[in-house]
Parts: C-alpha cells; sequence; structure tokens
C-alpha cells in the first residue's frame, strides 16, 4: 500500500506545527508587553487643549516660573490649573484680540472656567502628591520632560509602576538643589552635590520608598 504522506510532507507539518507555537507564544508576550510601551502609555502624544498653550513660548521665551501658573505644587497633591484671572493678567493688556485667544476671554467674560485635558496621568488607584515630591528635591522635568521646549504639551515619560519604581529605588540621581527644582535647564555639575550628599539633605534614605503604601492607599 502507497503511503498516504510522503516525507515533505512532515517537514510542512513540523514548520507549521513550530510556527503556531510560535505566534502563541509573541501574541502572549505581547499581551503583557503592551501596556508598558511608549504608544499604549500616549507617550510622545500632544493632547488638543480648548487653547493651544504653549510652554516653550511662556516658559523658555518669557520665562514664567512653573508656580505662576501651577501655584499649588509646592505645597498640596494636585499641582493645580491655573484660573482663567491668571490668564487674563497678561492677556488683559497683551494679544487683546487675538482668535487664538478668544476661548479664554469667553471664559473671563462668562465665568466659566476652562477645562484642560490631562496630559500627565497615573492610574486611579495610584497615589501621587506634587507636594512631597518637590520638597524632597524632585526636579518637575523627571516627571513631565523639559516642557521648556514644547511648543504644545505630550507625555514626556511613561509614568508606569516601573518608571517609579526606578526612581524610589535609587532617588539620588533625581534630586536637585532646591533652587534647581523649576529650573528647565538644570544640569549636574562640578558645583551640584553629590546624590548621596542630597539624599541625606532631604532626608529620603531612612525609609523603604518601594513600600506598597507609599503609592497605593
Amino acid at each position: 500500500m502507497a503511503a498516504l504522506f510522503t516525507p515533505r510532507a512532515n517537514v510542512i507539518m513540523v514548520t507549521g506545527m513550530v510556527g503556531c507555537a510560535c505566534m502563541v507564544t509573541a501574541g502572549i508576550l505581547l499581551w503583557f508587553t503592551w501596556p508598558y510601551t511608549d504608544y499604549a502609555r500616549h507617550v510622545g502624544w500632544v493632547v488638543e487643549q480648548p487653547v493651544p498653550f504653549s510652554h516653550q513660548h511662556h516658559v523658555a521665551g518669557l520665562g514664567l516660573d512653573c508656580r505662576f501658573c501651577h501655584s499649588s505644587v509646592e505645597r498640596s497633591a494636585q499641582a493645580s490649573m491655573p484660573p482663567t484671572f491668571t490668564c487674563m493678567t497678561c492677556h488683559s493688556q497683551i494679544w487683546t484680540d487675538a482668535g487664538v485667544l478668544a476661548r479664554v476671554r469667553d471664559s473671563f467674560v462668562h465665568d466659566v472656567p476652562l477645562v484642560w485635558q490631562r496630559v500627565t496621568n497615573v492610574p486611579d488607584y495610584v497615589y501621587f502628591n506634587h507636594g512631597i515630591h518637590v520638597a524632597k528635591g524632585v526636579g518637575c522635568e523627571s516627571c513631565h520632560g523639559n516642557v521648556a521646549t514644547m511648543p504644545l504639551t505630550y507625555k514626556a515619560r511613561t509614568l508606569t509602576m516601573q518608571f517609579c519604581l526606578d526612581c524610589h529605588r535609587d532617588p539620588g540621581p533625581q534630586l536637585r538643589p532646591a533652587e534647581n527644582i523649576f529650573d528647565p535647564d538644570w544640569h549636574r555639575d562640578r558645583t551640584t552635590p553629590p546624590p548621596a550628599a542630597l539624599v541625606a539633605q532631604y532626608h529620603v534614605g531612612g525609609r523603604n520608598l518601594t513600600e506598597c503604601a507609599i503609592c497605593h492607599r
């Protein structure tokens, strides 16, 4: 009786099985790694806002300090968004009829706040306090990137759990002298205290910063 399958069929069968196994493995890996990719976390994506606010113009160009708009960042869990009155402090004098600022003027006249879309986000089950990070020497750029170079604001960091843990395990390299926390152009130089000295200065070495309760409450 003649064979039903030729030797070539065995090769095809083995190749097909190996291919299926590889596809299943790749699918499982993709399932677990996808949420951590820059694309899934929207890193680098510009978020459309009610008004196309440019940090590059206001910070790098005009020299505004972060705290001019984010006034509660040093003492509150939230950095806060500026009320329209803050915008009109300047724009009642300059660019008063600019079309791009029409929604700002309407917000001020009708006393209806602008609704800004969140750019930098963490899951709802994560507790993050801006005030404590600023008080402990963490600069804005560590999480938000160099916003002074952003014509339109985008998410610069993944802010995954691994991102946070990397800093909490070894906070020293992310710490800055107090006078440089809000300086987007600051870089370490020979006059900068070493990381170990900053850890001691800000008293961040006496507690295990990877305890679950630090971020999950």
